[in-house]
């Protein structure tokens, strides 16, 4: 499970094509990535990081909050189902179809045994070469945030606090970390 298919060079319209059931269905480059379905932790900790985002981008207009499933094109063939993302704006409007959506400015992925390379080496990889602004990869067992960004060779760790600020005109977000993963552990 989470492991690639590099038996063939698949296109987006094939990964497209598959059956829904149940699994997650990526391409990154050419080769199928396939996930089964989170667990409930996993779930846990995607609803509380979009507790903190989601009203933080609509208040200060930046864009819009999206999760999986979907299918994320990053405008080079690519199908990729981040667990939550944020999209901008287009000429002060949400997007109305996937086409639409462009390169994010934001993507988040919660670790999972089954994804943790795929999130980790495959995906950043390819976040960065399409310039997303960040990609930030939350690992609930060790309780940390790894924000990346497009020019960086290694991540930011961040355990106590994240802060967002995509846009210089607005406040920024600011995440405490040991209370976000307090509430995923059901501890808060």
């Amino acid at each position: 499970m989470g492991m690639p298919n590099a038996a063939r060079h698949w296109t987006r319209e094939e990964v497209l094509a598959l059956p829904d059931d149940g699994n997650r269905y990526e391409l990154i480059d050419g080769e199928l990535l396939v996930s089964p379905s989170p667990n409930w932790l996993h779930q846990q900790a995607v609803l509380a990081l979009i507790r903190r985002v989601d009203p933080y981008v609509r208040l200060h207009r930046l864009g819009t909050v999206g999760i999986a499933p979907c299918d994320l094109d990053l405008h080079d063939g690519q199908v990729v189902q981040p667990d939550l993302f944020v999209i901008h704006l287009r000429s002060g409007r949400e997007p109305l179809a996937w086409p639409e959506l462009g390169v994010p400015r934001l993507i988040a992925e919660v670790l999972s045994p089954s994804t943790a390379f795929n999130d980790r080496i495959r995906k950043r990889r390819k976040f960065q070469r399409s310039r997303v602004d960040e990609y930030w990869i939350a690992d609930v067992d060790a309780r940390l945030i790894e924000r990346w960004r497009p020019d960086d060779d290694r991540p930011e760790i961040l355990t106590e606090s994240l802060v967002w600020q995509p846009d210089p005109a607005a406040p920024p977000l600011e995440i405490d970390l040991p209370e976000y993963f307090s509430e995923v552990w059901a501890e808060a």
